[in-house]
């Protein structure tokens, strides 16, 4: 029999990356590994990771509360809430929180490469690294390039 997994509404795993909150909801564990979920919380005025193209896996953003701001390539798009976002694997994209509210997003990753990339990341910033440039490293590890070009 295969076990179920309940997360309240107080529960997952929290992983503090300054103006964001990552709470981890599916780390994988239930789904043998083909989606990690995680819930986004961005800071008023908060700025996402650098605009990035994933190799392995597609994401998806739903918003919840607040608007976020996608950028995809050269453009900019707000998504206020009930707006459901997918990135298939190699498009580029970042989003960042332009509003004076915090925007809340629920996260999935297929497969579920991304739960472990937050965990790293919060390593390496709590070992004294910058956001930008331990994201730029930490992401190369799980199949993501940054996208300097944006195209």
């Amino acid at each position: 029999m295969n076990d179920v997994s309940i997360v309240a509404p107080d529960g997952g795993e929290l992983i503090d990356l300054g103006p964001a909150k990552v709470r981890i909801l599916e780390d994988g564990a239930t789904t043998s590994h083909r989606l990690g979920i995680g819930e986004i919380t961005l800071a008023p005025h908060g700025a996402g990771p650098p605009q990035h193209r994933h190799a392995q896996h597609d994401e998806g953003f739903y918003v919840v509360s607040g608007t976020a701001r996608f950028t995809v390539g050269q453009t900019d798009y707000d998504a206020p809430p009930g707006t459901l976002v997918m990135v298939p694997p190699g498009v580029p994209h970042t989003f960042a929180n332009p509003g004076d509210q915090p925007v809340v997003m629920v996260n999935t990753f297929t497969p579920d490469l991304y739960v472990q990339y937050f965990r790293d990341l919060r390593d390496m910033i709590a070992g004294g690294e910058t956001m930008a440039r331990a994201a730029g490293q930490v992401m190369g590890h799980y199949g993501t390039t940054i996208a300097d070009d944006h195209v």
